[in-house]
């Protein structure tokens, strides 16, 4: 379970991409940080059917919550598939 502080600062590190998220119809909510490390967020809006959604969250979301919380090794979207390689 998140701690209030903790997820201060992850939600501070999402405020820098939301806006990009919102330009496009989408958005993205935090669910919960595990013990290892793993964020599970939930994308909404249309970063749902979103064909670069998996790309986001990699090279974009996921990168810049890591770099701004060290406590968070890796981000996970829920609601999100990987897609085959």
């Amino acid at each position: 379970m998140l701690n209030k502080k903790l997820l201060a600062k992850i939600e501070t590190s999402l405020d820098t991409m939301r806006p990009y998220l919102r330009k496009d119809g989408g958005d993205i909510e935090v669910v919960d940080l595990m013990e290892d490390g793993v964020l599970h967020v939930k994308l909404m809006g249309a970063c749902i059917a979103c064909p670069q959604s998996y790309m986001t969250m990699k090279a974009g979301i996921e990168q810049a919550v890591i770099k701004d919380v060290p406590d968070v090794k890796k981000v996970i979207a829920i609601n999100l598939q990987q897609p085959a390689i």
